[in-house]
């Protein structure tokens, strides 16, 4: 784990990990490493991890009580001090197993929430993690609180009752979340105006979108010769990153570095990060990173498509065009290989088989990114006042010049590739622009 990280966790805990199943629902296979990978990522101690099967669920403790009298002996043999259910618990539940455990119990939300307290290191990061967390909190206020008491208001002995803890609570919740989205709607702001920024500057954005830890950092390094930080485990990157590349044809393009999704992905997340998701929402190209090496590949690409989907209806935005990158080709055998390949051919939306780690198909994807991202360009006859050396040096930075030649004394005629957003910045920065086709 990076220092950084380290020197910000929370005092070890020594953490169980339970995941459970209700009703014999169908799990990805590898979902109770997944929670341990979860606690791993928070820096504590694992006691040990376990999978159990739930067949109704208690109302008061998820759990039944045969289930709680084992695990309460196993804390105590194993010292735990922090019992971790990777699942959704109300907050009645989460109350009475506290209680009756006498020990610290995080539900998945409160898990994922921590880690990403740990991960933000942009002011803008934490911003959006204390947003989720205060939404989190305000949830859990409903019939948590053994304090609810009236408080005395009014004056002198005539003093009547006051609100209670629970209102000042919320109240007082209310209050930092109303901050909260005052701030974040900046941040918002801002990060439109950046790419307005990179519209202006005629490079069209693709998005690296996917499970987490499946490799988008490590393929945004290695397409951009960044230096973001990557590293095997949940959340590594937290905060969007966006770098500007300029393409083998000479075209410029961005490519967007985003917070990786995960099962479950708690709504208060997808709420507070909202201008985070935006940067992918508001791409003109998603590059859906999957880890084509792990067992539960499927599972992990159908719950992206899932949060895609949530995103389109929080936000109100269309999803972008999308090609898929199987990625950690290098960590299969021959055979395997070999299958993949030829499914990627035929595959909708278009696959690409690449090893971020080792460079193996970067080359190719980032053909097909800039195929994909330049896709609406077509030939158009431009013409322009020949003095004006600064629309010149632009068709060259931004398009594609195939021809251009003297027309009269004081024009230059250009055959140029172009999109219909090309067209549009050209014309608007001058009038005397005329292109045809």
């Amino acid at each position: 784990m990076p220092k950084d990280l380290i020197d910000r966790r929370p005092p070890e805990d020594v953490a169980a990990v339970v995941l459970p199943v209700i009703g014999g629902a169908d799990v990805a296979r590898s979902r109770l490493e997944e929670s341990r990978g979860l606690a791993e990522a928070l820096g504590v101690k694992l006691a040990f991890t376990e999978q159990l099967n739930v067949r109704e669920p208690h109302p008061a403790r998820l759990l039944g009580a045969g289930q709680l009298d084992a695990l309460s002996q196993r804390f105590k043999e194993d010292g735990v001090t922090l019992f971790i259910v990777d699942g959704a618990l109300t907050p009645v539940q989460q109350r009475n197993l506290e209680m009756e455990l006498k020990l610290k119990v995080v539900d998945r939300t409160g898990l994922i929430l921590e880690i990403f307290g740990l991960r933000a290191r942009t002011a803008e990061g934490r911003l959006q993690v204390e947003m989720a967390r205060s939404l989190y909190e305000r949830s859990r206020l409903v019939r948590t609180w053994t304090h609810l008491e009236r408080q005395r208001g009014g004056f002198g002995f005539l003093g009547g009752p006051g609100e209670s803890q629970l209102e000042t609570d919320r109240r007082l919740l209310d209050k930092r979340i109303a901050g909260f989205k005052r701030e974040l709607e900046e941040v918002r702001r801002t990060r439109r105006l950046q790419r307005e920024g990179r519209a202006k500057r005629g490079a069209p954005v693709a998005a690296i979108v996917g499970y987490t830890n499946s490799g988008k950092s490590t393929l945004f390094n290695r397409l951009t010769s960044s230096d973001v930080l990557a590293a095997d485990m949940p959340f590594a990157t937290l905060d969007p990153t966006a770098r500007e590349i300029v393409a083998a044809s000479g075209r410029r393009m961005a490519l967007v570095d985003t917070v990786g999704f995960i099962t479950d992905l708690p709504t208060t997340l997808i709420a507070a990060f909202r201008a985070t998701l935006e940067e992918a929402m508001e791409a003109d190209l998603l590059v859906h990173v999957r880890d084509i090496a792990h067992p539960d590949t499927e599972y992990q690409a159908n719950d992206v498509h899932t949060i895609l989907e949530q995103l389109s209806e929080t936000t109100g935005l269309d999803q972008p065009p999308m090609i898929e990158v199987w990625n950690k080709v290098d960590a299969l055998d021959a055979a395997t290989r070999d299958v993949l390949e030829k499914r990627a051919s035929g595959h909708n939306p278009p696959a690409l088989m690449v090893s971020a780690l080792t460079g193996q198909g970067a080359d190719e994807l980032l053909f097909h990114i800039e195929a994909a991202l330049f896709r609406n360009r077509r030939p158009r006859e431009v013409l322009i006042p020949a003095a004006d050396g600064r629309l010149h040096a632009w068709l060259h930075n931004n398009c594609e010049v195939s021809s251009e030649m003297l027309s009269g004394d004081s024009h230059l005629k250009l055959e140029v590739f172009m999109t219909d957003e090309d067209v549009a910045r050209l014309r608007a920065m001058s009038p005397e622009v005329r292109v045809n086709g």
